[in-house]
């Protein structure tokens, strides 16, 4: 991809940094900002900063270089598309399957495989989580969103960060849950014992979670419930490490709940079913949904013939 060359007039005076970025929209203000200070935004010839007023008579040259060539390697990995357009690719992840590369991961995540899918991912975004809006746990099945260009990123993020994007988890936790419905409102921060876990602790991020009983079900003398789940927020294991400081950890979840699962199960119970969202295009408000993994629904049949 060429550099791209935008000569831009303003006809009243405003902030340099404010003023592009409302008239580049595959650009966001902070990449403006960066631009700006590599040197390739000038004004009448003259490179400049960020907070310089510009006005009626100037002309402002904006030089955008191609995105940096990153070091992954797409993976041919097969990929439950559910849904694609020109913006987003809607994904249902299996379990088992890392979002993005990280330490102990450097190949065979969904980014390689997305990648492959569609290489003009290729540094949207980030060089390292290209496309990458939200992520679920390694272990977690279901959907995930990811964005095909920056304009279309950064509306998922503004929809992410003002909540407008609504999520529904199913969820199997260990033991009778009182209520039918309730809200876990309690901050979530870093363990500070065990510094890969996440604990409910006061002065974390301020962390919710909205639930509500499908149904509870006795497999021995064991009781257990499904759950439906909404978190409000997006904190790193969240819906896992609210139920077990609820007291009903997720059932196969040896981080926050039991080392030995209690049913035949490999991992947590959890699953991303339904993901709402604007598409950044048209702006049509769609629901997504994914059934549940045949490993979890042979867990709730057992429930169901008990």
């Amino acid at each position: 991809m060429p550099e791209r060359v935008l000569t831009l007039r303003p006809e009243v005076r405003e902030r340099l940094d404010k003023f592009i970025a409302a008239r580049a929209p595959d650009l966001s203000r902070s990449a403006v900002q960066r631009l700006i200070g590599d040197g390739l935004v000038s004004v009448n010839g003259t490179p400049t900063d960020a907070a310089h007023r510009v006005g009626r008579g100037d002309t402002v040259v904006v030089r955008i270089p191609p995105p940096a060539p990153t070091t992954l390697k797409a993976e041919h990995i097969p990929l439950a598309i559910v849904y694609e357009d020109d913006d987003v690719i809607v994904i249902d992840k299996p379990a088992g399957l890392v979002v993005h590369p990280a330490a102990g991961h450097d190949r065979g995540t969904l980014v390689h495989a997305v990648l492959a899918h569609a290489p003009d991912l290729e540094g949207v975004g980030g060089e390292t989580r290209p496309g990458i809006v939200h992520r679920l746990d390694k272990d977690t099945s279901g959907l995930i969103v990811v964005a095909k260009n920056d304009a279309a990123h950064r509306e998922l993020q503004r929809q992410f960060k003002a909540r407008e994007v609504h999520k529904v988890y199913l969820a199997l936790v260990e033991g009778r849950v009182p209520q039918a419905e309730g809200v876990i409102d309690a901050p979530i921060a870093r363990d500070r014992i065990h510094r890969k876990k996440m604990a409910v602790l006061m002065g974390g991020r301020a962390a919710r979670t909205r639930y509500q009983v499908v149904k509870v079900a006795r497999v021995g003398e064991q009781f257990y419930t499904l759950v439906e789940a909404y978190p409000e927020t997006g904190r790193t294991h969240q819906i896992r490490v609210h139920f077990a400081w609820l007291g009903h950890p997720l059932v196969g979840d040896k981080v926050y709940g039991r080392k030995k699962p209690s049913l035949p199960i490999t991992r947590q119970f959890l699953h991303a079913a339904r993901l709402t969202l604007r598409l950044p295009s048209g702006g049509d408000r769609r629901t997504f949904e994914s059934p549940l993994p045949d490993e979890l629904r042979q867990v709730v049949q057992r429930m169901d013939s008990e």
